[in-house]
């Protein structure tokens, strides 16, 4: 077949089935930790209120993609912002473009999948047990989706500063309750996802139990975590730039880190190459996604596959 598949934002989200994606993020984060796949940190223009960023990357066996994407503040909901853009996976032995793809879901659901593997990875329980989802957007619901196809038996609460919201966001995962605060929310969690646009911490060190652990995917604009979180965590990342890169291709949280302080990479955990929580049930570990082009490269190769098996999308010809 010829021209190049495009995809819709609701075909795309069709495409990405659960269990595809994480199979493929894995994939994609061993790779990345293995050093076998090529993937320059990210660039982005700042712009008055957010930001273009540009996230090219290849992985052997998915293929090379790249991915244009804005970060714009949201100016009717501080706190909260849009993410748009568009990805385009390439043929890796020609060169050819095959799929176009709808950035917004992809990145929503490949970075849902990267938190999961870090809660499987490093949490005490491999059953998660009590799961608090901190957030309302996109994200929060992106985790949530997830969370309900892979660990249905969680004990799952949705937290957020707006109770409407959260009560839309936990139907997503069933059984799911609300908490009456942030707070509230994460002092009974066995594991934490952190899942907001904040521009400063949601999450305070004082409010976590021993043995917590807590997968952060927000931060585009600022830290999500307080630095007492960070200085007691065992760190785990997609990538050695989240602590050596600035933002936004760094985490806000791994910047200047104390001499001696290592940043664990999750592909290397799920390789069995690096030991993850180990035998310490009472230690706190924190996985920091920054996002990485690699994911994007997974996802959409799962969503390419899917659409040509299932007949979505339409071809034009550039």
């Amino acid at each position: 077949m010829s021209g190049l598949l495009v995809l819709d934002r609701g075909r795309t989200a069709a495409a990405l089935e659960p269990a595809g994606v994480l199979d493929a993020v894995g994939r994609a984060l061993v790779a990345v930790a293995r050093g076998e796949a090529s993937v320059p940190p990210r660039i982005a223009a700042l712009t008055p209120t957010g930001l273009l960023g540009a996230m090219p990357g290849y992985v052997a066996g998915l293929g090379p993609a790249a991915k244009l994407v804005t970060v714009t503040a949201d100016p009717e909901h501080p706190g909260r912002s849009f993410h748009r853009g568009l990805v385009v996976l390439f043929d890796e032995h020609d060169g050819r473009p095959l799929a176009l793809v709808d950035a917004e879901s992809l990145t929503a659901v490949r970075t849902a999948a990267s938190a999961t593997h870090g809660a499987l990875a490093l949490a005490a329980r491999p059953d998660l047990g009590r799961v608090t989802v901190v957030g309302t957007g996109a994200q929060a619901r992106a985790q949530l989706t997830l969370l309900a196809a892979v660990r249905p038996t969680a004990l799952v609460t949705v937290a957020g500063r707006d109770p409407a919201r959260a009560g839309e966001a936990a139907a997503l995962f069933p059984g799911a309750r609300v908490a009456a605060g942030i707070e509230e929310g994460v002092r009974t969690a066995e594991v934490v996802f952190c899942c907001t646009g904040a521009t400063a911490p949601v999450l305070r060190r004082e409010w976590l139990s021993p043995g917590v652990h807590v997968s952060s995917v927000g931060g585009s604009h600022g830290p999500e975590l307080d630095p007492g979180t960070v200085r007691d965590a065992a760190l785990f990342a997609e990538w050695t730039g989240a602590a050596t890169e600035p933002p936004p291709a760094g985490a806000h949280e791994l910047q200047d880190l104390a001499p001696g302080r290592r940043v664990t990479l999750l592909g290397s955990v799920l390789a069995g190459d690096r030991p993850g929580r180990g035998g310490d049930t009472g230690a706190l570990t924190v996985f920091k996604s920054t996002g990485h082009a690699a994911l994007d490269v997974a996802a959409v190769r799962v969503a390419y596959d899917a659409a040509l098996a299932r007949g979505l999308g339409v071809r034009v010809d550039l």
